[in-house]
Order: C-alpha cells, then sequence, then structure tokens
C-alpha cells in the first residue's frame, strides 16, 4: 500500500507564486511514477503535470511554461512550482502516484488553491 499526503495549498494573488508538496510513504519502492491532477467545482478533473523515475517531465498545455514539477531528495516526494497564478488556476490539487503493480495509483486528499483577482 501507498499513502499520498499533499501540502502547501492556501490563497495567493493573481500573478503570485505557490509551491505544492506530494510526499508517498509504504510500499513506495513500486511508484515509477508521479502526478499532480486538479479539479475545480463543476469541472472534470484535469492532469497537470508528470515526472517519472528518470527525471522525464510531462505539463499541460493549460500550465506549461508556469508550473515545474520537480523530485526531492529521493523519488518519494515530489513538487509543483506554481508561478503567474491566475484565477482560472483555481482548484483543487491532488498527487497521484503510479506504481508498476498492475499499473495501480494512489492518490492523496487534495489541497486547495485558490487564486484571487
Amino acid at each position: 500500500q501507498v499513502q499520498v499526503l499533499e501540502s502547501g495549498g492556501g490563497l495567493v494573488q493573481a500573478g503570485g507564486s505557490l509551491r505544492l508538496s506530494c510526499a508517498a510513504s509504504g510500499r513506495t519502492f513500486t511508484i515509477y511514477a508521479m502526478r499532480w491532477f486538479r479539479q475545480a467545482p463543476g469541472k472534470e478533473r484535469e492532469f497537470v503535470a508528470q515526472i517519472n523515475l528518470s527525471g522525464s517531465t510531462t505539463y499541460s498545455d493549460s500550465v506549461k511554461g508556469r508550473f515545474t514539477i520537480s523530485k526531492g531528495n529521493t523519488k518519494d516526494t515530489v513538487y509543483l512550482q506554481m508561478n503567474g497564478l491566475d484565477p482560472e488556476d483555481t482548484a483543487i490539487y491532488l498527487c497521484n502516484a503510479v506504481t508498476t503493480t498492475g499499473g495501480q495509483d494512489y492518490w492523496g486528499q487534495g489541497t486547495q488553491v485558490t487564486v484571487s483577482p
């Protein structure tokens, strides 16, 4: 089993920056990629960014050039640096740990990011 916990959300003004953290624990040796998703009220959950064991990153078009996903000292921790935030970025941000065991993934509870005009 893998446990996932996000932190770092909060309220920020448009144009500001925020850094989210995601920490995985448990059977983390099976993790091969970690991803950030977000979901706003009335909208579908959408992919934001991904980083794999090699450090290769992928971003959605909506955040490309503004957000940066990175690894911590171990693959069990990832960060999402968000710059140039605007109200459209307001959402619950969720961390997703993907494992090699049948492609099973684990989700955190999410952290709220609110961007004021």
